[in-house]
Parts: C-alpha cells; sequence; structure tokens
C-alpha cells in the first residue's frame, strides 16, 4: 500500500502504474478535496467483482463456507495422522 497526493502521482505516474500493475500494489490518492480515491490493478479488481458475485447470494456463500469448513477438517485430520 502506498499513499500518494495528486502532484507526486502525477509526477511519478509510469513508476506509480508499474507497481500497480507488477507488484499488485495499491495505491491511495489524496486530493485537496473530495475522499480520495484507491488505484489497484485490473487482476485485483477482477478478484474483487468475482468475490463480491460469489458472495451475494445467501445460499451461495453458506456453500462456500461449508466447504472451506469442510476442507479445514480434512487438513486437522491429516495433521493428526502425521503425528501418529
Amino acid at each position: 500500500m502506498k499513499i500518494a497526493n495528486y502532484s507526486e502521482f502525477r509526477a511519478n505516474l509510469k513508476d506509480y502504474l508499474d507497481s500497480v500493475e507488477t507488484e499488485n500494489e495499491i495505491i491511495f490518492l489524496k486530493r485537496g478535496s473530495g475522499q480520495g480515491v484507491a488505484l489497484l490493478s485490473m487482476s485485483d479488481y477482477n478478484s474483487l467483482m468475482e468475490s463480491m458475485h460469489l458472495l451475494s447470494s445467501r445460499k451461495n456463500s453458506e456453500r462456500l463456507q461449508q466447504s472451506i469448513d469442510q476442507m479445514n477438517s480434512r487438513d486437522s485430520e491429516e495433521k493428526q495422522q502425521k503425528k501418529l
């Protein structure tokens, strides 16, 4: 996460955009007025949108949580077996 004001961002535009794209860095731009903005890579944006879509349905959200719980349970069982 990097924080920059508009002047810094404008002066170093290429460097900031490169770090967002290649390092998945998020840039927070402060502005004199308003709340500012967050700049993130297209892949990060797409991941957020996909997660929001998957969690938008209560039924789907419950299924995903059950799958996560099931996977965590298997991991715990495997760790127990390795200790024996």
